[in-house]
């Protein structure tokens, strides 16, 4: 099974030793940051840092002309990641025999939402969720579509993942986040989710529903949660709370929402890209679940790009429904925490991917080789081996 690890910029600017380590994990490729969301990271190997603190969501190049006079554009990274940080890291890493993809975050930017309030996804309470851009406005659709076609196709890369190319939520690691007081369930979240922005109400018109009734809906259904009631699971949970013609219809034109962005978005990284070019999304089976890793429909996404990386942090189910389209030469890689001080399991690593691999797992991916501690890449490195 193929294999690729994680890594930032400033994980391999300034520190000569970080490309051949990577390299002796047994990985041959990396997946390397272009654009990425506001992060506090440590860097435990580096020999001039041990934190890095990247304040705002921003491309790690340099733009190009294509964002000349348009109120909506990637922002620079400050001192933390200057001038092309992915370019020159992509260099090393590729003299160091790693072939190199990029990984490009899209609808996840918390300074945009704090700059342009109106591009954020609204809840029923009238909540902004400043880290959430809306993906139904036009405005918005065009800036992730040319974000996507500019960070995915840098020189030397010979791929790209695509992150949070759909819908985000409710779920987001705010600094100093205290929003697990209350157990929303699956239901809850999907509730919280639920954009009321204009396009978003105009797009509910059109499903046959009043915004304004549905998000009163959306606020009654929400109460009994937050008076301690557990919802129902899964999708049968929301229609429950919603009742199943409302939770249709917002389902309907979310999904088609998402759907056509991630259409147009891979077209654009496509028409940018030479030949050979490898696309991947990070997503999730479930068409309603929301965040990094979004939900797709399988059989349409497999029709759309080369594959998809999923989270196997709590196992490896969601694998099956990818796996199950039998698509051929599909990428269906299995997305494992590898840093033990982060939930990971470096040390079952391997019996995961075996299992994985029965479950129709293509690749892997491992987060994340600038984070994890140097007992965790002696476990990585042995599990590879063993591989």
């Amino acid at each position: 099974m193929k294999a690729s690890t994680f890594v930032y910029p400033w994980d391999v600017n300034g520190d000569p030793a970080a490309p051949a380590r990577i390299a002796a994990l047994g990985v041959p490729q990396v997946t390397l940051a272009a654009a990425y969301h506001s992060t506090r990271a440590l860097t435990p190997r580096h020999p001039r840092h041990r934190i890095v603190t990247a304040e705002h969501a921003c491309v790690l190049y340099p733009t190009d002309g294509r964002w000349q006079g348009r109120e909506l554009r990637p922002y620079p990274a400050g001192d933390w990641a200057p001038g092309d940080a992915f370019g020159e890291a992509a260099a090393a890493l590729t003299a160091a025999g790693l072939e190199v993809h990029t990984w490009v975050v899209l609808a996840h930017n918390s300074r945009l939402g704090a700059e342009h309030p109106d591009t954020s996804v609204v809840n029923a309470y009238g909540d902004r969720y400043p880290w959430a851009p809306c993906i139904a406005q036009p405005a918005t659709r065009a800036y992730l579509v040319d974000l996507a076609a500019e960070a995915a196709v840098r020189p030397g890369a010979r791929g790209t993942e695509l992150e949070s190319l759909g819908w985000y939520g409710l779920q987001h690691l705010h600094a100093h986040d205290k929003t697990g007081g209350v157990p929303l369930g699956d239901a809850g979240m999907y509730l919280m989710a639920l954009c009321f922005c204009p396009t978003c109400k105009e797009g509910y018109g059109d499903q046959g529903l009043d915004a304004d009734e549905l998000a009163a809906a959306v606020r009654a259904a929400l109460e009994p949660l937050w008076q301690g009631t557990v919802a129902d699971e899964g999708w049968a949970g929301v229609e429950k709370l919603l009742g199943e013609s409302n939770a249709a219809a917002t389902r309907a034109w979310r999904d088609e929402t998402a759907r056509t962005l991630q259409e147009t978005a891979v077209r654009a990284v496509r028409a940018a890209a030479p030949d050979g070019f490898q696309i991947l999304l990070h997503a999730d089976p479930v068409t309603y679940h929301v965040g990094a890793n979004p939900g797709v429909d399988p059989e349409h996404i497999l029709s759309v790009a080369d594959g998809v990386v999923v989270p196997c942090a709590g196992g490896p189910a969601l694998l099956t429904p990818f796996a199950a389209q039998g698509r051929k030469g599909a990428v269906v890689a299995a997305n494992f925490g590898v840093v033990s001080g982060m939930g990971g399991s470096p040390g079952t690593l391997a019996s995961d991917a075996a299992r994985a691999r029965e479950l129709g797992a293509t690749e892997i991916r491992l987060y994340h080789a600038g984070l994890a501690s140097d007992g965790d890449l002696v476990a990585v490195r042995e599990a590879l081996a063993a591989l």
